[in-house]
Order: C-alpha cells, then structure tokens, then sequence
C-alpha cells in the first residue's frame, strides 16, 4: 500500500507491519562518482565491513547481536554468519562479503580474519 508525498520521486510506503519507510525515485537524477571521490567511497565502504568484523576477531573476539528485519536474534562471533546477515549495498562491501563466503566454502574457516587482512 503507501500514500504519496513529495513532488513525484519519492513516495512514503508503509510495509507489512505498519512501518513507514521512503521510496526514492531518481534514476535520472543519479550521477556516477569518479575519480578520488569514488576512490574515498570504496575504502569508506571496505573500512565498514571490516570495523564490523575487527572487534569479533580472535580469542578475545566480542558476540554481535544482529536483529533481523522480521525480529530473529541471532548472537554470534561468526564472521561468516555475521556477514552473510548483513544487507550490503555498495559493490566493494558486496566483493569483501563474496570473499568471506568463498573462504567459507572452502576452507570452512578464518572468514574474520581474510575480511580484516583485505
């Protein structure tokens, strides 16, 4: 369902529990970073991941508690199940995230420490 606001590109839509969340519509308006910006962008982005995963690294390594959007709790140091929970978007978040499932695969281990070496 949803009712609009806005001028056409964006609409307030509500999902299945009654919660309002923002559609934005601006592909036309969209513009690619280049360059240094783009190179900030990446890292910011490979910086996020890995920050997420630093601190569950180790024998000192700290449980996360992630909640789903439906409410499952799950508590875990897991890096593997950490960020196969996660919703990323970025594309260098998304390459980090592959490697971790492809060193899952097939190793069945050190998924942490491949995110926080890379």
């Amino acid at each position: 369902g949803g009712a609009a606001s806005g001028r056409g590109k964006m609409s307030l839509v509500f999902d299945e529990y009654g919660r309002p969340f923002i559609l934005m519509r601006e592909q036309e308006s969209k513009s690619r970073i280049k360059g240094l910006e783009a190179q900030k962008a990446n890292i910011m982005a490979a910086r996020t991941v890995t920050s997420i995963l630093r601190t569950s690294l180790g024998p000192r390594g700290m449980d996360k508690m992630m909640v789903s959007p439906d409410g499952e709790v799950t508590i875990t140091n897991d890096g593997a199940t950490i960020l196969q929970r996660l919703q990323v978007e970025h594309e260098v978040a998304k390459l980090i995230v592959e490697l971790a499932t492809s060193q899952d695969d097939e190793i069945g281990d050190g998924t942490t420490g491949v995110v926080v070496l890379a």
